[in-house]
């Protein structure tokens, strides 16, 4: 039998109209989405609005029309599950296929939402707006305050209405503490997945902790020149996201702390696990992207550190994805 076939149904309801706080928050999902579609779709048209003159965003004009295209699918895709997450048919939705974009979506707006904000603090305390200006203009101040704020809003709405839709569909596979869990619930595999990624996020975990310190180690002499508070910040807060997903899948697969809450820890083993394998993978990617100027090759170390945290999210988010089937197998 397939995952999807052992959940439990939804409880029946006579009116499965969303209430009137669920429809705002589909509302402020959707309308956080425009300032950055408007933006992407301006820039695939031509219009330069935003980038300064001799960005290197203009040295590319091919390639930012792809990448631009494909940001605004994601972004569109944010509107399909504010859609889904508030309507009746969105109840009988195949369980994978909303919990991977979900997933993907919680995992890549979460360190923006926890670290745009801690960049603007540190800024703020220490004076430093740029330790170093750029070696080549990239885009004016305001777009980030803009698309970051946009990407905050969705962050908040789009996971409230997963948590809400969660709830009323599948609560029964997080009640409870993790002492009370059956031994199925976290058998072997589960318990083998969760300590090969915790593994594996050594590397780096430990990197990020160098550089988030002021090491240079393994940074080209292009980076090291250009560093300043937020990248600083950036790698603390990549770190955090690593440290509580192996943290609390660990505790999810060891079924301990006895007395700490299912609910809380799959949401921070879910939440994290995703931030990291996400965001790794994502510039492990853009990592790879030719560019005929070798001072602004990715260094083989930062190469090693985006791949290490791709592998250890995928490690982490499978495990949590075989718990939740065998969960829902008992359930």
């Amino acid at each position: 039998m397939t995952e999807t076939a052992h959940l439990p149904a939804p409880a029946p309801a006579a009116d499965h109209r969303p209430s009137a706080a669920r429809r705002a928050l589909r509302v402020l999902a959707i309308l956080a989405c425009l300032p950055y579609i408007s933006l992407k779709v301006a820039w695939v048209a031509g219009s330069r609005i935003g980038i300064p003159a001799g960005s290197v965003l203009l040295e590319h004009r091919q390639m930012m029309v792809i990448a631009n295209s494909v940001s605004v699918v994601a972004d569109v895709l944010v509107v399909v599950l504010a859609l889904l997450l508030t309507q009746a048919w969105g109840r009988r939705f195949p369980a994978w296929l909303l919990a991977l974009p979900m997933w993907a979506a919680t995992g890549l707006l979460a360190p923006i939402m926890a670290g745009y904000p801690a960049q603007l603090a540190v800024a703020l305390v220490t004076g430093d707006e740029k330790a170093a200006a750029p070696a080549e203009p990239f885009l004016d101040e305001w777009v980030f305050g803009v698309v970051y704020g946009g990407f905050i809003l969705q962050g908040l709405a789009l996971g409230t209405l997963f948590v809400l839709y969660a709830r009323d569909r599948w609560s029964p596979l997080w009640q409870g503490r993790l002492g009370e869990l059956s031994a199925r619930a976290s058998g072997l595999g589960t318990r083998a997945l969760a300590v090969a990624g915790a593994v594996v996020a050594l590397v780096p975990a430990t990197l990020h902790v160098l550089w988030a310190a002021g090491s240079t180690t393994g940074l080209s002499a292009r980076l090291i020149a250009e560093r300043d508070s937020d990248d600083y910040v950036l790698e603390a807060n990549r770190f955090l996201f690593v440290a509580v997903a192996v943290a609390f899948t660990l505790f999810l697969a060891l079924r301990r702390p006895a007395r700490l809450r299912v609910r809380t820890t799959l949401a921070l083993a879910w939440t994290a696990s995703g931030a990291v394998g996400c965001w790794g993978a994502y510039l492990s990617l853009v990592a790879l992207l030719p560019d005929p100027d070798p001072s602004k090759h990715v260094p083989g170390l930062v190469q090693l550190s985006y791949a290490g945290d791709m592998i250890t999210g995928f490690l982490l988010a499978a495990c949590v994805a075989l718990f939740l089937r065998r969960r829902s197998a008992g359930a």
